[in-house]
């Protein structure tokens, strides 16, 4: 188990130190934003969307490591995505972030977000990228904010 959980650590901090998908997106049709101003975690993600299916996707911002890490996972299990299926993958990455259940023999990327099971107050963190691109899929103008959690 403990090699799991340092697997799980090293794919966050390997997404906090470098961070894919950050970038203006100049193509984009789409943005949202969101904020935590009880943790001062800020981000902006860019998306373009073509015809419901996500054809790109990236992110600026700044804050906690969770979050930053989050949000360029994010970006890369969102892209080539339709609306339905990003609203579903959301879903998912919350219920992994709110149980710490991640399927050991399947393990991909986003299982890294387990951890934050152990960190309540982080859960807020991570989910904010994921809401700011729902957000901009959405077209909603409104900042995601830390309150919201995936429908």
């Amino acid at each position: 188990m403990q090699e799991l959980t340092d697997l799980y650590q090293s794919v966050i901090l390997d997404h906090n130190r470098r961070p894919r998908n950050y970038q203006v997106l100049p193509t984009a049709n789409r943005v949202g934003s969101g904020n935590n101003p009880m943790c001062g975690d800020e981000i902006t993600v860019y998306v373009k969307l073509n015809n419901n299916c996500i054809d790109d996707i990236s992110f600026q911002g700044s804050g906690c490591a969770i979050s930053q890490a989050s949000a360029s996972l994010m970006t890369l299990n969102l892209k080539g995505k339709t609306v339905a299926e990003a609203e579903a993958i959301s879903s998912d990455v919350y219920k992994l972030m709110i149980s710490g259940q991640a399927d050991e023999k399947n393990f991909s990327d986003l299982s890294a977000l387990a951890g934050v099971h152990q960190f309540p107050a982080r859960i807020k963190c991570a989910t904010l990228p994921w809401h700011a691109a729902l957000n901009a899929v959405k077209d909603e103008v409104t900042p995601a904010t830390k309150e919201k959690t995936p429908s």
